[in-house]
């Protein structure tokens, strides 16, 4: 899913350039409308961007000045992308990156907008693809 040169930044907001980039993270989830999706799992590959400023990191080159990476890979009390993923069924890729962007604006109100992409890579389709999925962009609502 990386490298598809999508990398523009929202145009609606209060957001920059700025942003933290999470690429190809994968977990066995069982989400999907059919039985077999609920009962075997499958794998998914999510794609994370995370807007928001970061010049007091480039400044000061303290941590405390942006969001560590792990802290949304995996979070101590709160898992985000690992945690909905590997967590209850849901049956539609659209709500899977609906949880994930909504427990990341929750979780760091830094962040002022959060693009996720989630992709099945293994589908039952005739065709050769890499992944089906979807893409969802939400902003901190002022």
């Amino acid at each position: 899913m990386a490298g598809h040169g999508e990398e523009e930044p929202p145009t609606t907001g209060k957001v920059g350039g700025d942003k933290l980039i999470l690429r190809g993270l994968q977990f066995h989830g069982f989400h999907g409308v059919k039985q077999e999706e609920k009962t075997l799992g499958q794998k998914f590959v999510i794609d994370v961007d995370a807007w928001m400023d970061l010049a007091a990191a480039g400044d000061s080159d303290d941590i405390s000045h942006t969001v560590s990476y792990s802290d949304i890979y995996s979070m101590s009390s709160c898992r985000i992308a690992k945690g909905v993923v590997e967590g209850p069924s849901h049956n539609l890729l659209e709500s899977v990156a609906q949880s994930i962007a909504n427990t990341t604006l929750l979780k760091f109100p830094q962040i002022s907008a959060v693009r996720v992409k989630v992709g099945k890579p293994h589908v039952a389709v005739q065709g050769v693809v890499d992944y089906l999925g979807v893409e969802i962009l939400r902003h901190r609502k002022a």
